[in-house]
């Protein structure tokens, strides 16, 4: 399959802006006194929303159409249903690495939750590593979003990235307040992030030279499965954390609504 230069670069800058969203959420730690936790809930139920309406309503017919014309209707669907656990097996067992809850990217805090934590650098090291590892696999799925149509891969960046601001705040808040030193705490979690466009780099590297439709029908299915693990053992679970069930729900439901919405209007 062959793919301009231009989606190629766009590709890549889509999923260098998810990435580096981690900064965002280091800058709202150091100078916030306290978490927004409303806002927080709307937002990470939003990005649940629109991961989980776009992985079952979008890519994995895309996927299905893709691997039923490699390799026929019965074939195709068996690859269809092995490539979605596959992806979901995969992020599971990247956390299965990470079982420490003070060190697992998924076990996201407030600002406030942080501040007096015994071996604050060492915690907020670890999330770094912890958080870049986890990243990667979600590097690859903005950078195979991006290769397909904007009406998907923007909101996908966008879901990524809201879901990536906690995660930078859950690095830079612990090294902050080991070391006074607002300039590292940014940096550690600006520099976490970086590991969304080198797993595109890897994706383009490894996967570009043999990307043939029934590639892209997998991928886009095992995409399909990390993005529905994330919403539901990651975003979801951290908003309800809050204390905020129907709003995080609100942003779940509005997160699929505007999903559904911009994929009507490029039908």
């Amino acid at each position: 399959m062959q793919v301009s230069d231009s989606t190629l670069w766009m590709a890549f800058g889509l999923t260098l802006l998810a990435g580096l969203s981690t900064g965002i959420g280091s800058l709202m730690a150091l100078f916030a006194r306290r978490t927004n936790t409303a806002f927080l809930c709307a937002s990470l139920g939003f990005s649940a929303g629109v991961m989980i309406y776009v992985s079952f309503m979008e890519m994995m017919p895309n996927a299905q159409e893709a691997l039923a014309l490699a390799y026929g209707n019965k074939l195709g669907m068996l690859y269809l249903i092995l490539s979605f656990f596959g992806g979901i097996g995969l992020i599971m067992l990247i956390d299965f690495f990470i079982p420490d809850t003070s060190a697992n990217p998924h076990e996201i805090h407030a600002v406030e939750d942080m501040r007096g934590h015994n071996s604050l650098r060492r915690v907020g090291l670890v999330v770094a590593l912890s958080l870049g590892i986890h990243n990667f696999p979600e590097g690859i799925a903005t950078f195979v979003s991006g290769l397909g149509s904007l009406d998907v891969a923007i909101p996908i960046t966008l879901a990524i990235a809201i879901h990536n601001i906690p995660e930078g705040l859950a690095v830079s808040v612990p090294i902050y307040h080991a070391t006074g030193s607002r300039r590292k705490a940014f940096w550690w979690s600006f520099l976490s992030g970086l590991s969304e466009p080198l797993g595109a780099l890897m994706a383009y590297f490894f996967l570009m030279p043999y990307w043939t439709p029934a590639v892209n029908g997998i991928i886009l299915a095992a995409v399909s499965g990390i993005m529905v693990f994330i919403s539901l053992d990651e975003l979801l679970p951290s908003a309800e954390k809050f204390g905020k069930h129907h709003i995080s729900i609100g942003g779940l439901v509005s997160g699929m609504a505007v999903m559904a919405f911009s994929l009507y209007l490029f039908v």
